[in-house]
């Protein structure tokens, strides 16, 4: 018997990204060694920006016809969404006309030096990063990982309960049930677009929190209590698992 698939809304896939990472933007130079994100602004001298080309892993190779470069750090070491970008995305801001009409405030920002510039470029960079995100993520990709699963019409409802909320005692029906699916169908699915089981990407999206809790100063019993954990010591050895270190307030 052939599963009809249920017609359900989508929901908010990047605001779990946006609150648990912080976004910094500078029109410094680019540095073989800065692992930051670039966007490279690029079109006509003396005309509005064309096309925006995202690099998030830092790489500086150059593009034609560049009129501005930008450095956005996203936490891209410990952002999973960014890690899972293909190494050059590219969009044309005419498609989409928010994204136009914020790169040219972007661009008159830094172009000149007004009370509020550095606010200013890192408020239009977060908004330029979450629409060409936005972009990549309504494209899709053939490659299994996050940006597949987030892309997926059902799977992202799964992922995006995860994301938002970590310490829920999430089991493969829960979820299955939240993507519309049946338990054998969404494991397989799963599996097949995003990678990994569901639990193996829970338990990561955890440790992910966890350790910046950690690094902020929260105690590890609060911690692993906090990111769904049943107790202090399944979370240190799932984080020495993952991390290869034991959890402090250092990590």
């Amino acid at each position: 018997m052939i599963e009809s698939p249920k017609i359900l809304p989508k929901v908010d896939r990047l605001s779990a990204f946006f609150d648990t990472f912080e976004l910094e933007a500078s029109l410094e130079p680019p540095r073989t060694s800065d692992s930051r994100a670039r966007l490279f602004m690029v079109g006509e001298p003396g005309c509005p920006v064309e096309r925006i080309i995202l690099r998030p892993r830092g790489d500086v190779a150059r593009e034609p016809k560049v009129l501005m470069t930008a450095a956005a750090d996203f936490e891209g070491e410990h952002n999973p969404l960014m890690n899972a970008l293909p190494d050059r995305v590219v969009v044309d801001v005419n498609d989409i006309p928010t994204l136009r009409d914020t790169t040219a405030a972007f661009v008159a920002e830094a172009l000149e030096s007004r009370c509020g510039r550095s606010a200013a470029l890192n408020r239009l960079c977060e908004v330029i990063v979450l629409l060409i995100l936005r972009s990549a993520i309504d494209r899709g990709t053939t490659e299994p990982g996050l940006l597949a699963g987030l892309s997926h019409p059902l799977l992202h409802r799964a992922l995006v309960a995860m994301h938002d909320q970590p310490s829920r005692a999430w089991n493969s029906d829960h979820l299955a049930a939240t993507a519309g699916m049946s338990r054998s169908h969404f494991m397989a699915l799963f599996r097949d677009v995003v990678g990994t089981t569901p639990q193996a990407y829970l338990t990561g999206w955890r440790l992910i929190l966890a350790r910046r809790k950690l690094a902020k100063g929260a105690k590890v019993k609060a911690v692993a209590r906090q990111v769904g954990f049943g107790s202090a010591a399944a979370f240190s050895r799932a984080f020495f698992r993952k991390f290869g270190d034991w959890p402090s307030v250092r990590s």
